[in-house]
């Protein structure tokens, strides 16, 4: 890249790999203040070009650009997912002497970009999903300083511990925790009841506050098998959805989930974490056609333990993760899963077990 020369880097520099899947990061907004509607411009710019566009972030770092495909984020699909993990997989078997990677992503899904690619990619090198608020032709932008941020992640020896990192308005989130909980703001990124893990300063220095929280589960806790990234050949992954409780829900969603051929249901309930009265009877019809079902809560800090009325009805406990992290959690568990599906209490049992340990 023209704006990093070799002749000015130490011998030994770091290589961090820059994967782009587009998002209001590689976007160009129609004028300095087009903060919301920006994607009709339809320019996105590739990743390699947009680096060259930014100019000079890290003269001691060597940024190589590696190519994916330009992708809104409400437009990611799980097989983007897939592809995504096989990309980094593969550019770190091809080239050891990478020493991270930074992935930049729309803001609308990059949460579960971030927590997908944490269950199942197996690599030494950390791997720092960032992205943007505003284009980096804005008045505002905040693209310079989160890259940077992100550059500096893959740097530091600590990250690599943490396996994914999102890096997002000067911190540091876990995928399992952070959730988006702005539209528009620069500091939209949140992690509500753990915070972040540690904090980029103004002087690049990173400061760790705590660690990520570690499975709880040993060796069952990543049961559903890496080989989803280690082949190239089809893997669809089964699908799975979430079905939102508000008083006076009944089962219309429900059935109507099952009946598109839904393998899992999430079940994003009342607070404590419990489906809405006219939603119990569907549940229950799911359990019995051999759909998965998690009960979790649409509270930002809702606990979902197991209980007695849960598994009266074939229900799996979600403990503290969002629904939109179970689902993803339950997609892979329900690919993985060697028991027969006849056996639906012991396959209940054993995902419910794996999903409490994340």
């Amino acid at each position: 890249m023209a704006s990093l020369s070799t002749d000015t880097r130490p011998a030994h520099a770091p290589k961090i790999a820059v994967i782009g899947t587009g998002g209001t990061f590689a976007m160009h907004a129609r004028g300095p203040f087009d903060w919301v509607e920006y994607s009709e411009s339809g320019v996105v710019h590739p990743i390699d070009t947009l680096l060259t566009t930014l100019g000079e972030l890290a003269p001691d770092v060597e940024l190589l650009p590696v190519t994916f495909r330009s992708l809104g984020s409400v437009a990611i699909q799980p097989a983007d997912w897939v592809d995504l993990a096989r990309l980094i997989r593969r550019t770190a078997l091809a080239d050891p002497s990478i020493t991270g990677f930074i992935v930049t992503h729309g803001t609308a899904t990059l949460e579960e970009t971030a927590w997908f690619l944490q269950l199942v990619l197996d690599i030494a090198q950390p791997v720092i999903i960032t992205g943007a608020q505003r284009p980096a032709n804005t008045a505002g932008s905040d693209v310079l300083a989160n890259l940077r941020g992100a550059i500096v992640a893959a740097c530091d020896p600590m990250s690599a511990t943490h396996g994914v990192l999102v890096a997002m308005d000067g911190w540091l989130f876990s995928p399992r925790d952070v959730t988006k909980a702005a539209s528009f703001e620069l500091n939209a990124f949140e992690a509500p009841g753990y915070g972040p893990l540690a904090r980029i300063e103004p002087d690049q220095r990173i400061t760790w506050r705590r660690n990520a929280s570690a499975p709880r589960g040993g060796d069952d806790s990543t049961w559903f098998s890496r080989a989803l990234v280690e082949t190239d050949a089809p893997f669809p992954l089964p699908r799975v959805d979430i079905a939102i409780s508000y008083a006076g829900a009944d089962g219309v969603a429900i059935d109507a989930l099952v009946a598109a051929g839904s393998a899992g249901i999430v079940s994003a309930g009342l607070v404590p974490g419990r489906p809405a009265a006219g939603e119990v009877a569907a549940y229950r019809k799911a359990v019995e056609a051999g759909v998965v079902v998690v009960q979790s809560s649409r509270a930002a800090r809702g606990v979902v333990p197991p209980q007695a009325f849960l598994a009266r009805d074939g229900v799996i406990a979600g403990g503290d993760l969002a629904p939109h992290k179970l689902r993803i959690a339950l997609m892979l568990a329900l690919t993985f899963n060697g028991d027969s599906a006849a056996d639906y209490a012991r396959r209940r049992e054993r995902i419910q077990t794996v999903l409490l340990a994340l």
